[in-house]
């Protein structure tokens, strides 16, 4: 197993690059800024970038998702539901994807947005149980993403807790990657250290750890963080549906 993440800072963000270094294949998730990172990692360590992904349509900052995978060769790829304005690999829930010894299981983890993944990986040449999951913008460490971008604030509180108890019924070892860190806009109460564990934030993210649903929906509607002010724009330009900011 190669994984490396890379931390940004503006926007305030993180990144994967991960795959099976025997086999030689890789993939990008939520890619941030200039592409060049991702392609002297994937040089130095041996891999082909296979997948670049985006776990959902980001309104907090531009992706480079489609400039990767247009450079490296690889296939872009977005939930199956997605709508955009350009051509994808529909990823569909529960779905497999082999990285030679490696494998990322689609996991569909909608309310921060309704075509929301998290992936879940495994390295079949140390277990066949899950290692860790990235789970985008759905669970941070200390916090949930904000869900005002579905059809409303309740609405979407209400599908991210039908998310959460999927992501809660994995072991409480897997680790737990996201793609956001202390600093986002995208939750309240994210911690600076970027990394943590299913069962961890079981007991100790205020969020992720209510398990009635009305509590759970009062919580995640209560002071909703304001979306950027850019975020419409972001939105529409990252679906192909309107051109990027310069």
């Amino acid at each position: 197993m190669i994984l490396r993440q890379f931390l940004h800072s503006d926007p305030v963000a993180a990144s994967y690059l991960f795959g099976c270094g025997g086999k030689s294949a890789a993939a990008v998730v939520d890619p941030v800024g200039d592409i060049a990172p991702y392609l002297r990692v994937a040089e130095a360590t041996g891999m082909r970038i296979l997948y670049v992904v985006d776990t959902h349509i980001h309104a907090d900052h531009i992706s480079a998702g489609r400039t990767l995978a247009a450079a490296s060769g690889a296939e872009y790829t977005l939930f199956e539901g997605t709508e955009a304005g350009f051509p994808f690999r529909r990823a569909k829930d529960g779905e497999v994807v082999e990285l030679g010894n490696v494998t990322m299981t689609v996991m569909h983890t909608p309310g921060h947005t309704p075509e929301h993944i998290s992936l879940l990986v495994t390295d079949r040449t140390r277990a066949a149980e899950p290692w860790f999951v990235l789970t985008g913008h759905t669970l941070m460490v200390g916090d949930l993403g904000r869900t005002e971008l579905a059809t409303s604030a309740e609405d979407g509180a209400r599908t991210l807790f039908s998310s959460v108890r999927r992501l809660k019924q994995l072991p409480d070892h897997v680790e737990v990657l996201p793609g956001a860190y202390s600093g986002s806009v995208c939750g309240r109460s994210l911690s600076g250290k970027p990394t943590s564990t299913i069962g961890f934030e079981k007991r100790f993210n205020k969020a992720f750890r209510i398990d009635d649903e009305d509590a759970f929906v009062a919580t995640m509607i209560a002071d909703i963080p304001p979306p950027p002010p850019e975020a419409a724009r972001n939105r529409a330009a990252n679906a192909g549906h309107a051109a990027a900011s310069a």
